[in-house]
């Protein structure tokens, strides 16, 4: 209990507030609770109540082969669905030794910097719309449904592909399809510049979001924050280059890793809109290299029942949210003995408490926002 003084030394006793911001509300974006405990305006503690779409996933994956988990596993990020279907499947490819053709390398490589760039999309126009930004959403749907366009024609899905396969990819790609890609590519890397103006050039959101919501590198270090939230606070850190899967070693002169080092929100958003325009130069990269090889398959023929055998194994891949990791433990069954998933959102959303402390309500969406999470990858 507090004792607050006004005017002519009136003073009376006042009690901090709880405020439930969620699990039903605009401010979250999601099936997020936010239990704040606010002096006034100001928020003194924070504890981010989750689990309201836990599906338990990781006892599902148990019961079902390493051809059904994989739909599963493309749902926890749903707005990285290919990118997690592929951790699933380099795991289990580990397991089996198994070396997948050269052509399906570089497709999957393609197919996961194009969705990298429609996660992004989501978000920097959504982020914008949560501070009170009604058009680049606009346009970033726009953007969003050129890439989508070439993505379904391809996968068969808009959000849920199930493209991937252990060995390889469900099929080779459509006759004049990567001509169609690398036209939807060049016209969303013209056009984004549009977005950024829009957004960069306001005063409204910039004073929302520069030097609010500051996240130090010690922290990040200390919750296991990762992906453009890390890397807005300076911590520079991308699997793809640093412990490089499929083939991102061949593109190091092309995979630049965007970093600012003040951490707040402003930060956090430019690094995701300069990733976008990196996943954009991979992906042509990509499209290159495919249409200088030779035709050939595109995965590996698998036996009628699939088994890894006994062991275990823990494969990594950079998501477009951040580190996603997927331990996995095999009996030498056709199932999974355990398969636990480590998303990014979990950690990047842990931190939350610690950033939030000392901010008002207003700046608590704006900070909310920027942590750029899913929750079914926060709840699995």
């Amino acid at each position: 209990m507090t004792e607050v003084t006004y005017g002519l030394g009136t003073g009376f006793a006042t009690t901090d507030m709880v405020l439930n911001v969620g699990p039903q509300h605009p401010a979250t974006h999601g099936v997020l609770r936010l239990r704040l405990t606010l002096d006034g305006e100001r928020i003194v503690e924070c504890e981010p109540i989750i689990g309201y779409m836990h599906r338990g996933v990781e006892k599902l994956f148990e019961v079902r082969d390493y051809r059904q988990i994989i739909v599963l596993a493309n749902r926890h990020d749903w707005l990285s669905a290919f990118s997690s279907e592929l951790g699933v499947v380099l795991a289990v490819e580990d397991m089996l030794g198994m070396e997948v053709p050269e052509r399906a390398t570089w497709v999957r490589m393609l197919l996961a910097e194009l969705n990298r760039v429609l996660n992004h999309l989501m978000f920097l126009g959504s982020y914008p719309l949560e501070l009170g930004a009604i058009t680049p959403i606009f346009y970033a749907f726009r953007e969003r449904e050129t890439i989508q366009e070439v993505m379904e024609e391809l996968s068969g899905g808009r959000m849920h592909y199930m493209f991937n396969r252990v060995g390889g990819l469900k099929e080779d790609m459509p006759a004049g399809w990567t001509g169609r890609a690398s036209a939807a590519i060049r016209a969303v890397r013209e056009r984004l510049p549009q977005i950024e103006d829009l957004i960069f050039g306001n005063e409204i959101f910039l004073a929302r979001t520069k030097g609010v919501g500051t996240l130090s590198p010690e922290l990040v270090r200390a919750y296991g924050v990762s992906g453009p939230i890390a890397r807005g606070s300076g911590v520079d850190f991308d699997l793809r280059r640093d412990e490089p899967y499929l083939a991102y070693d061949e593109l190091s002169d092309v995979l630049r890793v965007p970093v600012k080092t003040d951490g707040d929100c402003y930060s956090r958003f430019a690094v995701m809109l300069e990733q976008a325009k990196v996943s954009l130069d991979l992906a042509d990269a990509c499209l290159m290299r495919i249409n200088a090889m030779e035709q050939g398959p595109i995965n590996v023929r698998l036996p009628k029942i699939l088994k890894a055998p006994e062991g275990s194994t823990y494969v990594w891949t950079e998501n477009p949210l951040g580190l996603n990791g997927y331990y996995l433990v095999s009996r030498g069954e056709k199932t999974p003995w355990r398969l636990k998933l480590r998303s990014a959102s979990f950690n990047n959303v842990a931190v939350l408490p610690e950033i939030l402390k000392g901010h008002v309500v207003a700046d608590m969406v704006a900070i909310l926002g920027s942590m750029f999470f899913v929750v079914g990858d926060i709840d699995k």
